[in-house]
């Protein structure tokens, strides 16, 4: 009677030297009216690629071999305040930063093409009287005023936007307690 399982060998079989890898029991049965799995045995060790495949499974007749993907429906029910803030204030730092650098490439492209020459004379020539020489606007609107100016704008930004963005947390988190919260879908591609 030839068994689909192995079967422990006893101690008096086993090639002298060569211990014998450890067989775990078989989960599962043998299908019905199938002929045992072919196991080759070579010096006393069992091949482990025709293990391998005889513990891999097959897939059954009509099974679906297209990949799918599989989704989540969550709901984002809740918002922490403080992450929200230490976020909000990072990005905040950010734009700020951005700002101010865009502000001095603007000005340097607007002096470099003259508009502050242009604009500026013919702002004093409209502003001057007989004893004023009128509005000095390059005077007025030199780099470090403006850079002053804008700096001072991203400071009062980072403070309201790091407001505003924690606000906003508690907000969320008490209408999301009204109505549920946001609904969100992932889903992982195979």
């Amino acid at each position: 009677m030839t068994s689909a399982h192995p079967q422990p060998q006893p101690h008096a079989q086993q090639h002298a030297g060569t211990p014998q890898p450890h067989q775990p029991p078989q989960a599962y049965p043998p299908p019905p009216g199938g002929a045992p799995p072919p196991r080759a045995v070579r010096d006393g060790r069992e091949d482990r690629d025709d293990l391998r495949q005889d513990i891999m499974r097959r897939p059954r007749t009509g099974a679906r071999t297209v990949p799918r993907t599989r989704r989540a429906r969550l709901k984002v029910a809740r918002v922490d305040p403080w992450s929200v803030m230490k976020v909000g204030f990072l990005l905040s730092i950010a734009l700020g930063i951005c700002t101010v650098i865009a502000v001095a490439v603007l000005w340097t492209v607007m002096d470099a093409m003259g508009v502050f020459a242009a604009v500026g004379g013919t702002v004093s020539e409209a502003t001057s009287t007989d004893s004023d020489g009128g509005f000095d606007l390059q005077a007025f609107l030199s780099l470090p005023r403006v850079l002053t100016f804008t700096s001072v704008v991203a400071v009062i930004d980072v403070v309201l936007l790091t407001a505003l963005a924690t606000l906003g947390a508690f907000i969320y988190n008490m209408s999301a307690g009204l109505v549920g919260g946001v609904e969100v879908t992932l889903a992982e591609e195979e």
